[in-house]
């Protein structure tokens, strides 16, 4: 399923650089958000070619949610995200993705991150290792695999371009993280499932649709991506609009462990 969301998210790709070479106007939803045309044509490709691909499954998608969609979510669906990091879309820094994930059982168990501005796209799922591939056209049939690397003695941290709180610059504090890296939207999860970065904390709120594709690629790698209480991030909380109170993700599950146990 993995490589088929990958299949997906390629599909949109040039209706959101159509837009980007544009330089498509924003303007605000009801909750104060961005959104641009590219969020809206992507998300009807999306959402077509995955009821092709599975009439069967539920799909959850951010635009049509804002428009007022009746939130459900069953055992099985999927979460899509057509324009990831719309605020780097805006800025024209090309650190926008497309994302779409597959929800069992309110884990992440396929999901394709697609950088369309850089030409790269991630996948992985339960069934799947986590691969990466530099596009030069269609998706190849080998692709790169990823794998987390174990913690060093002082660990890179992945930060939001756009975000940033008290709540995360203490905690990286606490980790005494020697380097840290800048990068937008869902990348900062793929960039640990390279093996290139340690920990990603996201303290501020975040919708589901905003972190399932990138959960499964990093849980592909080897990673995990944890909530507040230290247990893996859950999906589909429909208590809570289907938002994410905060999570960490990590590449070394051991080191994980061993943190959220002394904090």
């Amino acid at each position: 399923m993995a490589r088929a969301l990958a299949d997906v998210a390629l599909a949109a790709g040039p209706v959101v650089m159509e837009e980007y070479a544009k330089g498509a106007e924003a303007r605000a939803k009801a909750d104060g958000s961005p959104v641009t045309a590219a969020d809206e044509r992507a998300e009807a490709i999306i959402v077509a070619r995955l009821k092709a691909l599975a009439p069967d499954i539920a799909i959850i998608a951010e635009e049509a949610t804002a428009a007022g969609a009746k939130l459900a979510a069953p055992p099985r669906f999927f979460l899509v995200d057509p324009l990831d990091g719309t605020r780097e879309f805006i800025a024209r820094n090309g650190e926008f993705t497309i994302n779409v994930g597959l929800v069992e059982n309110g884990a992440p168990v396929a999901g394709a991150v697609y950088a369309p501005a850089i030409e790269r796209i991630w996948f992985g799922g339960r069934s799947a290792r986590a691969a990466k591939v530099a596009l030069g056209g269609a998706l190849p049939a080998a692709c790169e695999q990823l794998r987390v690397r174990g913690a060093p003695a002082r660990l890179t941290a992945l930060a939001s371009r756009s975000h940033a709180d008290a709540a995360t610059e203490a905690f990286l504090a606490r980790l005494g993280v020697e380097e840290r890296v800048s990068a937008g939207s869902s990348l900062k999860f793929c960039v640990i499932a390279e093996g290139r970065a340690d920990v990603y904390p996201r303290f501020a709120p975040t919708m589901e649709w905003d972190t399932a594709a990138g959960d499964a690629v990093l849980r592909a790698a080897g990673g995990n991506v944890a909530g507040l209480d230290g247990s893996a991030l859950k999906y589909g909380k429909l208590a809570q609009g289907l938002r994410n109170a905060g999570f960490v993700g990590w590449g070394d599950v051991a080191l994980a462990r061993r943190i959220v146990n002394a904090l």
